[in-house]
């Protein structure tokens, strides 16, 4: 059953289109990542998504209501982590979040509940009487994400929860996220330019840049768009500069890179030979300490859809 449907969706800002005939759904209990560079469209579909702009063609159905015809029913079933953190800075955690559940209607014994429920389940609970301002960058993102799930919602948004914070916080949120899904049976859509996060994350996914689909489906299918790609996972006892150009001007590599001591190419299954590779290594007489073959990750395949990095 589909939590979200999603048809053929425009936006335009002027002359600009900036959503192009964006279409998929979402499957109740899923996470479900949606994945893009800065600019591709993804807060703009979110804005729409949520009620908060119109598009200019398409319509949007969240369980079931569609958000142009009945937004407020539609609503009843969304919970919305913004980009931006929405606290008040000068009061205390648990403050903040009976603030907000008032605004769901919350109260008396039940808005208690909730909200130690909520500080519990986003690792808060020890802070909750200390005051915003004193709160990391990325406890207030837990805490934006406290206040978004005291309705109990049947869909949680989360856009761009991990921008900006220390690595502790977003453990924290990768495993509330995983948690809220396990027990509560939220539904998640999870938006990020992070693609190891929505590998490690996400069911199925959808890829999209300048406002464009660029690819849909579980990761498996996704990874399969690109099968005739591989990676080469390299490992020598010394390089130069001057040898990842010349194994980027190999036949079939479309792209190399050097990431903590291991030299990594995204190669053409049909086009790369190995020998050529080797032949480099030998002219310079260094030894392979280890090679290895593994398919693409996401960011990879983005890079060979696209032909450039997800953060260019």
């Amino acid at each position: 059953m589909s939590s979200i449907q999603v048809r053929n969706v425009t936006k335009r800002f002027d002359d600009k289109l900036v959503l192009d005939n964006i279409s998929f759904s979402v499957e109740e209990g899923d996470i479900f990542g949606l994945i893009g560079p800065n600019g591709a469209g993804k807060s703009t579909l979110i804005n729409i998504m949520t009620g908060l702009w119109e598009s200019n063609g398409g319509e949007i159905t969240i369980g079931g209501h569609c958000i142009k015809k009945n937004p407020l029913k539609a609503k009843e079933h969304i919970g919305l982590v913004p980009q931006e953190v929405a606290l008040f800075e000068s009061v205390s955690a648990y403050d903040n979040l009976e603030f907000f559940g008032s605004l769901y209607g919350l109260k008396g014994a039940l808005l208690k509940e909730r909200i130690n429920e909520a500080l519990e389940i986003t690792g808060l609970l020890e802070k909750k009487k200390e005051k915003i301002k004193k709160f990391s960058g990325g406890m207030k993102r837990r805490l934006n994400i406290a206040a978004a799930i005291m309705h109990h919602p049947k869909i949680l948004i989360m856009d761009e929860p991990t921008v900006g914070i220390d690595p502790q916080s977003r453990n924290h949120i990768f495993e509330f996220t995983k948690r809220i899904n396990r027990e509560y049976k939220t539904t998640v859509i999870y938006t990020s330019h992070y693609m190891e996060e929505v590998d490690l994350l996400c069911n199925k996914i959808f890829i999209m840049d300048l406002g464009n689909e660029i690819a849909y489906g579980s990761k498996k299918q996704v990874k399969s768009m690109i099968s005739d790609k591989n990676k080469v996972i390299l490992k020598l006892n010394e390089y130069t500069g001057e040898m990842l150009l010349k194994f980027k001007s190999i036949d079939g590599v479309k792209d190399c890179s050097e990431e903590d001591g291991l030299i990594k190419l995204l190669v053409e299954e049909n086009y790369f030979k190995l020998e050529g590779l080797l032949k480099i290594i030998q002219s310079y007489n260094v030894k392979i300490k280890g090679i290895n073959f593994e398919e693409p990750s996401l960011e990879e395949v983005f890079l060979a859809l696209t032909g450039k990095k997800l953060r260019d």
